[in-house]
């Protein structure tokens, strides 16, 4: 672990780069039980009934040998099923460590771990003299397919937390690490690229790379070039030997086409004989679903494609999430002519709006609806207008607008100090976002961005909808029929499952995640079914609607419960 003082060597010793998150810290290493390595060893198949001789393991990040210990004990018990000698496992393993002195401690540990296996002491130091490296692994020369499992612990590390220099030789040498991205996620980055065909990598680590917007590049990696196994969050469990608040899991992914993935979500209570039975259920390829008290566990058909987001739920949930997108298409779909969009956005909502019919020309005002006015679930207005500065053609001359030129001419000063009016100072009166006039007056689906459960309500008004709503319009559903299905419980599981949940459950009603909605297309649904949802949607009965729409997508009710 690095002081501040060997903070200032790193210019000098490129291979000690500090895993410190700040001046004045010493942090960046958290060391794994070992009932959580025993675990990580057993779902990537380092198991002592393998010929493990016979296989290259990678340590990237090996402290002090959390994991180095029970990989030693398992090489040596599966030599001497084979007969195999001490010397015959020279390159079995290899491991990393940025710290000189955790490296050190963790030789010597290795070393007495084998002499008390039966090698000689000379045998011992220089196998873990070999096998352990002092460096630091994102920056190393590690020879590509060159291991067949890579395990471990990678630091928790922002990536602004280290010097500037190493960051930029950080995000040169591992281009998945995107943004306010964390050093783990070059971790996974290398050491997939070190995996032979058919080899593991089983890394605990933050689960934040599958739901946030830095790790888009690397789920994009996997997802095009390896295959998600296994994922076991642990985010209440004890799997460290100190408290941290990091969202755990342990992943296992392999080099090789996507298959089936198993999905286990684990309660506080998790221990190392549940990690067993995990094991167990994983490693036998067991389908369906089980659940205990401390666990719950479902395999997947195959994974979620792509950078976009990556879903979060139980893992019954997540199941039947994979089930219905290899079902439907997406909610926005050419086919249908569906869009979602989002309302206008002004940068100063002060000028722009008015509930003063005279403020300007009549048709220089466009009324507005708001969040408010849809709240009860029934359409109202609060009598606002959208002083608009635009016409079918673009940005109206203010010369043919008198009074709308008054008007915007004083306010000029707040209206060029916005983002906008300093990046476009020929278009200071111009709102953030154009008007559509072909939305002017069609009927759509409005939703509100923040509510604790889907809430569509349609408009046919002929208002214009403010930025903090949300729009779907088509041209062949009948909008009252998808409505309803947007008024179930599979919108919320949709929408639960991908978005970022606000205080108080909350959930982001927006674009991003609307567009995330599978629906069957309109001709896939029965006429029952059809008018169900448009009833449920006119009476506003969400529970109504949901059982239509478990109808209208094939599955089981008590899947959405």
């Amino acid at each position: 672990m690095l002081t501040e003082n060997q903070l200032s060597l790193l210019p000098e010793l490129p291979e000690l780069a500090t895993v410190a998150c700040g001046p004045g810290t010493e942090v960046g290493e958290v060391f794994t039980r070992q009932w959580t390595v025993e675990m990580i060893l057993d779902l990537v198949g380092y198991q002592v009934e393998a010929d493990l001789a016979s296989l290259v393991i990678l340590e990237p990040a090996c402290g002090t040998g959390a994991f180095l210990l029970p990989i030693v004990d398992r090489l040596l018990a599966s030599a001497r099923r084979r007969g195999r000698a001490v010397v015959e496992l020279a390159g079995a393993v290899r491991a990393f460590e940025i710290s000189g002195p955790n490296a050190e401690l963790a030789r010597k540990a290795v070393a007495a771990r084998l002499a008390q296996g039966g090698a000689l002491d000379e045998v011992a130091r220089g196998l873990a003299a070999a096998w352990i490296v002092t460096g630091d692994f994102l920056l190393a020369d590690v020879e590509p397919a060159s291991a067949d499992l890579v395990v471990g612990n990678p630091p928790y590390v922002r990536l602004e937390g280290v010097p500037t220099s190493l960051m930029d030789a950080y995000r040169r040498a591992c281009p998945t690490m995107r943004g306010r991205s964390d050093l783990y996620v070059g971790f996974i980055e290398r050491g997939l690229g070190t995996l032979r065909p058919g080899g593991r990598l089983g890394l605990i680590c933050a689960d934040r790379w599958m739901h946030n917007q830095y790790g888009a590049g690397l789920r994009r990696l996997v997802s095009q070039s390896f295959a998600m196994e296994t994922v076991v969050s642990m985010h209440d469990v004890d799997a460290f030997e100190d408290a941290v608040s990091a969202y755990p899991a342990v992943v296992v992914i392999r080099n090789g086409e996507q298959g089936q993935a198993a999905v286990v979500d684990t309660a506080a209570r998790f221990s190392a004989e549940d990690a067993h039975r995990v094991v167990g259920w994983v490693n036998k390829g067991h389908s369906g679903r089980t659940r205990s008290e401390s666990f719950e566990a479902s395999r997947l058909g195959g994974w979620f494609d792509g950078n976009r987001l990556w879903p979060t739920g139980s893992p019954g949930q997540l199941a039947l999430l994979a089930e219905i997108e290899s079902r439907w298409p997406t909610l926005e779909d050419p086919a249908t002519g569906t869009r979602v969009g989002i309302g206008v956005a002004t940068g100063c909502d002060d000028v722009f709006i008015t509930t003063d019919a005279g403020l300007v020309e009549a048709d220089r005002l466009l009324p507005l609806r708001r969040a408010g006015d849809i709240a009860s679930g029934q359409l109202g207005w609060s009598g606002a207008y959208l002083v608009n500065p635009w016409d079918e053609r673009g940005l109206v001359r203010l010369a043919n607008w008198p009074k709308l030129a008054d008007y915007l001419q004083a306010n000029e000063v707040r209206l060029r100090a916005r983002h906008v009016g300093t990046h476009r100072p020929a278009q200071w009166y111009r709102t953030i976002d154009r008007i559509d006039p072909t939305l002017v007056g069609r009927r759509r689906l409005l939703l509100p961005d923040m509510k604790a459960s889907a809430h569509p309500v349609l408009d046919d008004g002929p208002h214009y909808p403010h930025h903090n709503l949300y729009h779907v319009t088509s041209q062949r559903w009948d909008l009252e029929v998808l409505g309803g299905l947007l008024l179930s419980d599979v919108a919320n599981l949709f929408v639960g499952a991908y978005c970022v949940k606000m205080r108080g459950g909350c959930y982001r009603f927006q674009a991003q995640y609307l567009r995330t909605i599978r629906v069957p297309p309109p001709e896939a649904i029965d006429r029952r079914t059809t008018i169900e949802l448009a009833r449920a949607f006119a009476v506003r009965d969400a529970e109504r609607a949901t059982a239509a729409a478990a109808a209208a997508y094939g599955i089981d009710r008590d899947r959405l419960a």
